[in-house]
């Protein structure tokens, strides 16, 4: 079995620095050959373009803009009314990507509307968010890349997120495109639905990228927490996954001082 590919998801590590760029550098010089990030959009491209060529660190996901943070925003995919800024947006992933050859963009569901109930919109959000998911699956195909979809906890992280449970899953379906894909992050599955190996083994032909902390805290995988992570690396070790698995976590200390857990996996799956 080959060993599992892990990134730095520099959006949480690293934070030491005050930029993605010496991010990328510190990732590269703590054994990462590839990282991940939310929202790059604040840097500049040309320099990201440097780095990674000068480092050799694939850029393997960035996620589409959020919208407008200060009024609430945390992405449009499934907004009611804000389809054409969601396009906008996706035209501005789509050119950080294909700058940086990212293979994947999570495109970000979003809020229920503030004033509206979840059971209120439901149906009217996922039917907006099938549509977008459909019109950027097309504009992706043409270049390679795989849209992703990722289940936010509704119980710790953010209660109105949109999509908050792997059996979500179930709009890929109605999609219908193989380019739009399931991002599993285990520290969300966790909190919203444990049963874990089941999820794993249920939607394993689905999942497009995984991410991992420890829960509840959302630590370091190795710290005190609900997950045993050396039993899940095993399991996805058996079904061959074949992604990378993005390391997003909140470093205790500093971030280079909690890479213990992932020395320690590489060491032995040499």
């Amino acid at each position: 079995m080959p060993p599992l590919k892990f990134c730095a998801n520099i959006s949480w590590l690293f934070t030491e620095l005050p930029d993605f760029s010496q991010r990328i550098y510190a990732a590269a010089s703590a054994g990462f050959q590839a990282v991940e990030a939310a929202w790059l959009y604040d840097s500049d491209l040309q320099e990201l373009q440097r780095v990674r060529e000068a480092t050799g660190v694939e850029v393997v996901l960035i996620n589409t803009p959020p919208g407008d943070v200060k009024e609430g925003d945390l992405g449009l995919g499934a907004v009611p009314g804000r389809e054409t800024e969601f396009k906008q947006g996706l035209d501005l992933a789509l050119k950080y990507a294909k700058a940086l050859d990212c293979k994947r963009i999570h495109l970000m569901a979003g809020r229920i509307p503030v004033g509206s109930t979840r059971a209120a919109l439901a149906r009217e959000m996922e039917a907006i968010f099938v549509q977008n998911l459909k019109y950027a699956a097309d504009i992706f195909s043409k270049e390679g890349i795989t849209g992703l979809i990722e289940p936010i906890n509704t119980r710790i992280t953010d209660p109105r997120y949109f999509l908050d449970s792997p059996h979500q899953a179930a709009i890929l379906e109605k999609v219908g495109k193989p380019n739009i894909k399931l991002q599993m992050d285990v520290f969300h599955w966790q909190i919203m639905d444990g049963n874990l190996t089941q999820n794993i083994e249920k939607y394993f032909p689905l999942i497009g990228h995984i991410q991992i902390a420890q829960v509840p805290g959302r630590n370091e995988p190795d710290s005190a927490g609900e997950i045993r992570y050396s039993y899940l690396f095993n399991t996805l070790e058996q079904l061959g996954y074949k992604g990378h698995i993005g390391c997003e976590y909140k470093p205790l200390g500093a971030t280079d001082e909690g890479l213990g857990w992932l020395k320690d996996y590489w060491t032995h799956s040499k």
